[in-house]
């Protein structure tokens, strides 16, 4: 299987733009592509945006966002808060923050929601990546819920087993919140680490699963020539 190195250039400035529907999304989706590019890549910078939290839900964001982002050279942490569960009905606000990002972001790779997700709120935040960013590396992470929505991706990042218990550990502790909720349990992320990890031989055995519905290539020239 062929690899392509997503930060190609030593200590080159990487720019991640990190998008949430909810305080969790982020850190259940890519949380473990987050903490290897953070401790790997020196140059990694990051913005990550929730858009919705208020109250309790809001200081968990920032929790969350601190401790996955520990080890990040440069990080920036934005928590909005319009209104959970109702996104397509508050649309034409959130196209208009969105509107304000690509005036000032200008990232190497977005992770934002997969495009087939069944939560409307993760839909819609989907659909304005795909809108807002056209020149952009997108990739959309999963996140397992009730509506069985996890399909069958195509691009994944290896992880160690050490990475994934430190996922799992922040997730348990940044979001107490959740923890009475049935899914939102150890068993359940490494579990589906587990199962990507095997469906691309990671070596470690676990991996993180995205969806790259567009990637352009251009190869380098043999040196030589």
């Amino acid at each position: 299987m062929l690899a392509l190195p997503l930060a190609s250039v030593p200590d080159a400035a990487f720019r991640v733009l990190c998008l949430g529907a909810h305080a969790d999304d982020i850190e259940i989706g890519c949380g473990g592509t987050v903490l290897h590019l953070a401790a790997t890549v020196p140059g990694a910078e990051f913005t990550w945006i929730v858009l919705s939290g208020d109250g309790t839900r809001a200081e968990e964001a920032r929790r969350g966002a601190a401790l996955f982002l520990g080890s990040a050279a440069r990080a920036h942490v934005v928590v909005k808060a319009f209104r959970d569960g109702f996104f397509p009905y508050v649309g034409a606000s959130i196209k208009e923050y969105f509107e304000e990002l690509k005036r000032d972001q200008t990232p190497d790779v977005i992770f934002t929601h997969y495009r087939g997700d069944r939560h409307q709120d993760h839909r819609l935040v989907s659909e304005l990546t795909w809108n807002t960013f056209r020149d952009h590396l997108i990739l959309e992470y999963e996140v397992p819920k009730y509506d069985a929505d996890l399909g069958t991706p195509n691009c994944y990042l290896p992880l160690d087993d050490a990475t994934c218990r430190e996922k799992t550990r922040h997730l348990l502790d940044a979001f107490a919140s959740q923890r009475d909720r049935r899914w939102f349990t150890e068993d359940t992320f490494r579990g589906l680490m587990r199962v990507r990890g095997v469906e691309c031989a990671a070596p470690g055995g676990y991996a993180e699963a995205f969806y790259a519905h567009k990637l352009v290539v251009r190869p380098r020239p043999c040196e030589g020539r």
